[in-house]
């Protein structure tokens, strides 16, 4: 089944109002697939319901069952391909910074009923809105109890600083430059060919040069979206032709239309 379906899920969005950035979303897909992306933030998943292919980079696959828990480090590229049948889950996008003693280096996969029960409660205090010490109090449970679980997968790896450095200003016209700059302009600002650059691109990132800058500008519009920012105003400001051009991209990376996440977390 390819990831490059664009899934038909129902899904609601709650955002903490108590903590900035934090937002659970639950979710129902039945046969359904999301492109690869990564997260802006650390994210922490919930199986509740059916079976689902975790595919990490470059080629790594991780059958995950009802009752697991996956936690997936910023930037991680990762997508879901779940079976035919109906399958449920929760998924948590964490603020900025507030991934402190998370892993950061790969995907784990953790089977445990412990870490499962701890997590469960978490996600009932953010969809509950609770206060802050409530939230924290739970988050801090679940890092405890995830101490001492042994995953039981791995997948994905960590970040080369250097070649990340190396590409950072590629990366920053990809996702800034309206002009869609050429692959043999971007090289030629770090001294690689048209095809070294896209070789370096994926394994710095996990991604083509095109799927990066989309998966950038997605998580750019879903910022500007919670914030409360139109369609259209942010369809141009993250350099889209169009509010159909948002859209189209947004779905295949959100299992959502722009207006339906806005409007779920209002």
């Amino acid at each position: 089944m390819s990831t490059e379906t664009a899934p038909a899920a129902e899904s609601e969005f709650q955002r903490s109002s108590a903590v900035p950035g934090l937002e659970l979303r639950t979710s129902a897909a039945r046969g359904s697939c999301y492109r690869l992306h990564s997260h802006a933030t650390c994210s922490i998943g919930l199986i509740d319901q059916g079976s689902t292919v975790l595919t990490g980079p470059p080629s790594e696959r991780v059958r995950l069952h009802a009752g697991d828990v996956v936690v997936i480090p910023a930037g991680q590229v990762h997508a879901c391909n779940p079976d035919a049948s109906l399958w449920r889950y929760r998924m948590i996008h964490l603020g900025d910074g507030d991934g402190t003693g998370l892993p950061t280096d790969a995907i784990l996969v953790l089977r445990d009923p412990g870490v499962r029960r701890a997590a469960s409660a978490w996600a009932d205090a953010i969809s509950a809105d609770a206060v802050r010490p409530a939230i924290d109090a739970r988050l801090g449970t679940l890092l405890e109890r995830m101490r001492t679980a042994a995953p039981v997968a791995r997948a994905g790896h960590g970040e080369d600083h250097e070649l990340l450095e190396l590409l950072a200003p590629v990366l920053a016209r990809l996702r800034d430059d309206d002009e869609n700059p050429s692959l043999d302009e971007l090289g030629t600002m770090v001294g690689l060919s048209h095809f070294q650059l896209i070789r370096r691109i994926r394994r710095a990132t996990g991604l083509t040069p095109l799927a990066w800058r989309q998966n950038a500008r997605i998580s750019r519009a879903r910022e500007m979206l919670r914030e409360g920012e139109g369609i259209a105003e942010t369809a141009h400001a993250v350099g889209f032709t169009d509010q159909s051009h948002l859209h189209r991209v947004f779905r295949a990376h959100v299992a959502a239309s722009p207006g339906a996440y806005r409007a779920h977390g209002a």
